[in-house]
C-alpha cells in the first residue's frame, strides 16, 4: 500500500497535504452505559480477548459498539499504522486519535450526494454522467457513453474495464493509471466498456471519482468544506483530515480521516433514519435508496449507493435468528456495520493493510464478540 500511494501521489500523505477541518460548533458525548443494559452478555469484552489470544484477531485499532443510542463498548490498541500509505509509525490509539478510513470514505460520499440533491445541487440520478463533463463529450464515440448514468457511478455499475484487484504497485492498475494521468475524467471516459450500464458491479475509484466532482461542481465548496457545515457539524463529529490525491484534491474514494467514536456517529445517524437532534440531516427516502440491493457483489453480499449489504445471523444457537446489516468497508480492516432491526452500529478500526487476511478480523469481531453476545 506504501508504494500504491507513492506511485499515485508521488510522496508519503502528510498533514501538509490533507485538508484540516476544524472542531465542529456543537458537541456531542456519547452517554456509555455497561452491556448489560443494552441486551448484552457480560462477557462480550472476555471474548474479545479470547480471540485476540488464540490469535484469531489481530491488528485491531479501536472498536466501538453502539446500541440503543448509547454507548455499550470501547476498545482502544497499540500498534502500527498509515497515513494513506505512508507509515507513521507505533501508535497508542484513544478516542481522539484520527485513523484512516480508507474506502468507507466512499460510503460517506454518497451520504454527501443525496443531501447535494436533496438541495438540488447535483444531476439527477437518471441523468447521463457524461453530460456534466461535457470537456469529455469527444469521447462519447461509444452510444453506451452516453447511457451511463448516475445511479450507474453510485453503484459501481458503470459497465467500464476498471483493475483494481492487482498489486498497486503494478503500472497497469486502474487507479494508479488515473491519478498519473493528466486528466483523470478524460481517463475514466476512455476506457473500453466489458459490460452494458448497470449490469456488473466493476470496484474502483472511478465511480466516486466522478461523484466527487460532481459534488464539488455543484456546491461550490470542496469535499470537507461540504461535509462539514452538512453532515460533519450537524451530527457533531470533531476534527477530521481529508488526504489529497496527486491532482491536490481531497481523495473521495479513500482520503477521510476521523475517529472510531465519530464513525460510530455515522451509523447512529443511519439508525435515526437521517434525523439528529429533531433535524433531518440526510433525507430518509435517500438512505432508504442507497441501502437497496441494485447488484450482487459476491455470494453473500448486495451493493446500494456506495453500501454494502448483507445478512448474518446473531445470539445463540441452535435457534438464530438472521438480522440485516448495512456496511462500510475500508482497506486494512475499517468497517461501520449497522444493524437496524437490532438498533445497533459497530466501528472497527484495524491497521492490517498489505494483509491478505485483513478481511478476518473485522468479521469475527462481529459474528464471534458483537452477535454472539446477544441476549
Amino acid at each position: 500500500m506504501f508504494a500504491r500511494r507513492q506511485m499515485i501521489i508521488g510522496a508519503a500523505a502528510t498533514i501538509g497535504n490533507a485538508a484540516i477541518c476544524p472542531l465542529p460548533t456543537l458537541a456531542f458525548e456519547w452517554n456509555k452505559v455497561p452491556p448489560s443494559e443494552t441486551g448484552f452478555a457480560p462477557d462480550i469484552e472476555s471474548r474479545l480477548d479470547r480471540l485476540i489470544a488464540d490469535r484469531r484477531i489481530w491488528g485491531l485499532h479501536g472498536v466501538i459498539i453502539a446500541r440503543r443510542g448509547r454507548l455499550v463498548f470501547e476498545r482502544y490498541f497499540e500498534g502500527e499504522d498509515e497515513n494513506w500509505g505512508s507509515p507513521i509509525g507505533h501508535t497508542a490509539f484513544g478516542p481522539d486519535t484520527l485513523h484512516d478510513l480508507r474506502s468507507v470514505t466512499k460510503s460517506i460520499l454518497g451520504l454527501l450526494y443525496g443531501q447535494a440533491l436533496a438541495a438540488g445541487k447535483v444531476p439527477t440520478l437518471d441523468q447521463p454522467i457524461l453530460a456534466s463533463f461535457p470537456e469529455c463529450a469527444d469521447l462519447a464515440a461509444d452510444p453506451r457513453n452516453k447511457r451511463m448514468t448516475v445511479a450507474h457511478a453510485l453503484t459501481m455499475t458503470l459497465g467500464l474495464e476498471w483493475n483494481e484487484d492487482i498489486p498497486y504497485e503494478d503500472p497497469n492498475n486502474s487507479e494508479v493509471l488515473m491519478e498519473a494521468s493528466p486528466d483523470r475524467y478524460r481517463y475514466i471516459f476512455s476506457r473500453p466498456f466489458i459490460a452494458e450500464p448497470g449490469t456488473r458491479w466493476i470496484y474502483g475509484a472511478a465511480a466516486t471519482t466522478l461523484i466527487g466532482r460532481l459534488i464539488v461542481k455543484g456546491t461550490g465548496q470542496s469535499l470537507p468544506d461540504f461535509a462539514r457545515t452538512a453532515l460533519f457539524d450537524p451530527i457533531g463529529i470533531g476534527r477530521i483530515e481529508w488526504t489529497k490525491g496527486s491532482n491536490g484534491a481531497p481523495a473521495p474514494a479513500s482520503g477521510l480521516r476521523m475517529t472510531p467514536r465519530d464513525l460510530a456517529r455515522i451509523g447512529q445517524l443511519i439508525l435515526n433514519r437521517g434525523e439528529w437532534d429533531g433535524r433531518q440531516i440526510v433525507p430518509a427516502d435517500w438512505l432508504e435508496q442507497s441501502f437497496k440491493a441494485y447488484v450482487a457483489v459476491d455470494e453473500t453480499r448486495r451493493y446500494g449507493y456506495f453500501w454494502y449489504a448483507g445478512d448474518l445471523q446473531y445470539g445463540k444457537p441452535p435457534n438464530r435468528p438472521i438480522a440485516h446489516w448495512i456496511g462500510a468497508f475500508g482497506y486494512g480492516g475499517q468497517r461501520l456495520f449497522v444493524f437496524p432491526e437490532l438498533d445497533l452500529s459497530v466501528a472497527i478500526m484495524a491497521g492490517n493493510y498489505n494483509d491478505g487476511n485483513q478481511w478476518m478480523p473485522p468479521i469475527r469481531v462481529i459474528r464471534e464478540v458483537v452477535l454472539a453476545s446477544i441476549l
